[in-house]
């Protein structure tokens, strides 16, 4: 028997254009009672799409551009204010402004109190 217990949180995951960090994070700074962020500098290519003059590509095909990854594990209250503020604000309209991605998270554990569930986020 699992010592995990069902909680109400999901984790974000935005990958940004690394240019768009510091306005999406400042914009996330706003949001009151939001716990931290994670902020992960990464690289990757997306699908390519035939005949994009903005897509960046050599002789191999799509290259690995760099990229902002931001992980925030918010509880369900947050979510829709969370990714709005982030698919607002890192939005330029130009190919290559991101992904958010949702996913659920079935526990949280704060490792220096013991403290479990939305109380360690």
């Amino acid at each position: 028997m699992s010592s995990f217990r069902s909680t109400s949180m999901k984790e974000v995951k935005a990958i940004v254009q690394p240019f768009m960090k510091e306005k999406v994070l400042d914009a996330l700074r706003q949001l009151k009672g939001l716990p931290g962020v994670t902020v992960s500098e990464v690289i990757g290519c997306g699908k390519p799409h035939a005949g994009d003059p903005d897509e960046p590509q050599n002789e191999a095909g799509p290259m690995f551009v760099p990229k902002a990854k931001l992980e925030i594990v918010v509880p369900d209250e947050f979510l829709d204010i969370v990714v709005g503020t982030i698919a607002r604000v890192a939005r330029t309209g130009r190919c290559g402004d991101g992904k958010i991605f949702v996913s659920e998270v079935f526990e949280a554990v704060k490792i220096r109190t013991g403290q479990r569930g939305t109380d360690a986020v």
